[in-house]
């Protein structure tokens, strides 16, 4: 039998996977419901970093990593790039997330910024290296922008609506389940 430790961990592996999904179909739909000026946010990433910061064992490093490379694919854009940053930035996160537990949120706001910013820098250093076409400065650091602006209502959504509630003092899942 399976403990609820598990099935909450499978179970929110599974709406990491439909989170990804979701926002894939809705990008790839033939509608032009923007200007083509202004970038949207990178609402995957703010999702995955909301939950690392919460509730680590609910954002497999592999699967993010794999979501984002065939979204890359998908966008016919340069493969593993975003895959490496974005592992590079969630293990950041990972290893900050049990000393802002007790911070506040403008704290970890601050912190998932800096993080998603050193992630816009060392793509842009990479892809910079290898002579790789990019995208302006301007248009990137707008989408840097609103993804910071979109975090609190990711973070509200993550916790209100799908109980994705802060690990406490004491309350770590894999400890527990390894006893």
């Amino acid at each position: 039998m399976t403990d609820r430790v598990t099935l909450l961990r499978w179970a929110f592996w599974g709406l990491l996977v439909a989170i990804s999904a979701g926002l894939l179909f809705v990008r790839l739909l033939p509608l032009d419901l923007s200007a083509g000026r202004f970038p949207g946010p990178d609402i995957f990433m703010a999702f995955v970093m909301a939950w690392m910061l919460r509730r680590p064992d609910y954002v497999p490093i592999f699967l993010v990593a794999m979501l984002i490379f065939l979204t890359d694919l998908m966008y016919q854009d340069i493969p593993a790039v975003g895959a490496l940053m974005a592992v590079i930035g969630l293990e950041v996160l990972r290893r900050r997330e049990p000393g802002l537990r007790e911070q506040p949120f403008l704290i970890e706001l601050g912190v998932v910024a800096a993080v998603l910013l050193g992630m816009l820098l060392g793509e842009r250093i990479l892809l910079m290296v290898f002579f790789v076409e990019q995208i302006p400065v301007g248009r990137a650091l707008l989408q840097f922008l609103t993804t910071i602006a979109i975090y609190p209502l990711v973070v509200f959504l993550s916790v209100f609506v799908l109980g994705v509630q802060k690990l406490q003092p004491g309350d770590d899942p894999v400890r527990r389940q390894a006893a």
